[in-house]
């Protein structure tokens, strides 16, 4: 028989009592999701891979994605503990697709030589493969399923599964996130077969989902605390009456809708790519490190803290952060040249938390209130006559060298939350042909620039719209010049 004092017996009380507490926490995170981050290298000052192996180790960051398979990076990371998803590029895509020996080789090469010690999770084959100029979009199933036989062949196909990272531009419709639907062009041809695959082994849907894009473009009348997980009023779905108070969460339910709409409800998502830039151009709308502390910071603890979209409730997300660092060799605007959590010397560009721990210190800072028109409206429904007013002589329509995802994501805003008048681009509708984003953008910013009454402001869409004083032609398609 054991005997206590008083004061043992206090103790034992305080001991029981903090196990009990930490043991309630355990399980109120047992089911959240997880965080991990993009490690790119596009850049000539960065610190080392052994460094950084530290780095992601002393910010509890335990998984993180690669674009590559750089021999340096793998073997940094082994005996690290942190799970490692590889990335075969998209410029290989065409070998392993071809060659089952090639796929084998590769995997040989990239995998066997590293795993189990370095713990590859997962390999993405391609990025964003529908967006590539290249037309490499029909060497995608083949050259997964090569590499899932020589994962098979190595016996790690239990351990580490196979998908591709898509960008929310393979979505025909995003808005309302009910109404989420893949390109038809792609249903067929990839998504049917692509989810078939990842179901049969047992994988994911890769998704790079960025909020940024949609507000950058619609900054007028999206709401900034909807993009950033601030407290807001939310935005009610139309199609099933959820109601949203996140973009990413709409975003990420439209893949759900999509993914639901060809029957495969049981498919999981990952979000392979998801941040917000803390610096960009002029007409880069957002882009700050106030803003980007917000979205990353608020988006940890919306993911750490469980709980899933309000379409798949109990659907924990893992989510990839991008990125690790400031990449000073990427082209293109200021903004892909900041989307990093760290600059090259290791120090934080803003700080905030990657763990459940450090939560318990973190607290967003509320931006200051700014005039202009910054609340989330509710969707206008199109439809109505179309006057065609002899009065109306500009146009509004897309900059053909904006760029897919960033018209595609003002395309999806002004059928959206816009209210333009969408239904003459739908397929089988006067509109739809040519079949292109930019002409089904250009119907679709120009239904929103005569609904608003030609008013100054209403054709840019973050710098992805310009004004013209002819009629635009795409096909047989005649744009309206007034509602």
């Amino acid at each position: 028989m054991l005997c206590f004092s008083q004061n043992q017996n206090q103790s034992m009380e305080r001991l029981a009592f903090s196990c009990l507490f930490l043991f309630i926490s355990l399980l109120a995170f047992a089911d959240a999701g997880s965080i991990g981050v993009n490690y790119g290298r596009i850049a000539n000052n960065l610190p080392s891979a052994s460094k950084v192996v530290s780095l992601l180790k002393s910010q509890g960051l335990n998984r993180v994605k690669v674009f590559d398979s750089d021999p340096a990076v793998l073997q940094a990371l082994s005996g690290s503990g942190i799970k490692v998803t590889i990335d075969l590029p998209n410029e290989l895509l065409f070998a392993a697709a071809r060659s089952k020996s090639y796929a084998s080789t590769w995997v040989q090469k990239n995998v066997a030589a590293y795993h189990p010690s370095t713990q590859i999770e997962a390999i993405a084959v391609g990025n964003e493969v529908f967006v590539d100029t290249h037309n490499i979009t029909r060497y995608l199933i083949p050259a997964m399923k090569n590499l899932h036989d020589a994962l098979v062949k190595y016996n790690f196909n239990n351990d580490i599964k196979i998908s591709s990272p898509i960008a929310l531009s393979a979505l025909q419709n995003s808005y309302p996130s009910s109404a989420g639907s893949f390109r038809p062009e792609l249903v067929e041809s990839v998504f049917k077969p692509l989810l078939d695959f990842l179901r049969q082994t047992g994988s994911y849907l890769m998704v790079n989902a960025y909020p940024f894009f949609a507000y950058e473009s619609n900054s007028d009348v999206i709401s900034l605390d909807y993009a950033l997980f601030r407290e807001n009023p939310g935005v009610v779905d139309a199609g099933n009456g959820l109601r949203y108070f996140s973009l990413f969460d709409a975003q990420i339910d439209a893949v759900f809708a999509a993914m639901s709409a060809l029957k495969y409800d049981d498919m999981k998502v990952v979000v392979t790519e998801t941040g917000w830039p803390s610096k960009g151009d002029e007409n880069e709308v957002g882009a700050s490190i106030p803003n980007a502390a917000a979205y990353n910071g608020n988006l940890v603890r919306r993911i750490l803290t469980g709980g899933g979209t309000p379409l798949r409730p109990k659907a924990d997300l893992t989510v990839y952060l991008f990125a690790l660092f400031n990449e000073n060799n990427k082209n293109g605007p200021t903004s892909e040249r900041n989307y990093g959590l760290f600059y090259p010397t290791e120090e934080k560009v803003y700080d905030i938390p990657f763990t459940v721990e450090g939560l318990k210190n973190y607290h967003d800072t509320p931006r200051v209130p700014v005039s202009g028109n910054q609340h989330v409206k509710a969707p206008v429904n199109g439809g109505g006559g179309v006057s065609k007013s002899t009065s109306g002589n500009t146009w509004c329509v897309a900059k053909g060298d904006a760029g897919k995802e960033k018209l595609q994501s003002a395309l999806d805003y002004a059928c959206g939350e816009g209210g333009a008048d969408c239904h003459p681009i739908q397929p089988g509708a006067t509109c739809y042909s040519p079949n292109t984003v930019e002409a089904h953008a250009s119907f679709a910013f120009n239904s929103y620039y005569q609904k608003k009454s030609r008013a100054m402001g209403t054709c840019y869409f973050g710098g992805a719209a310009y004004v013209v004083t002819q009629p635009p032609r795409y096909g047989s398609c005649e744009f309206p010049t007034g509602y």
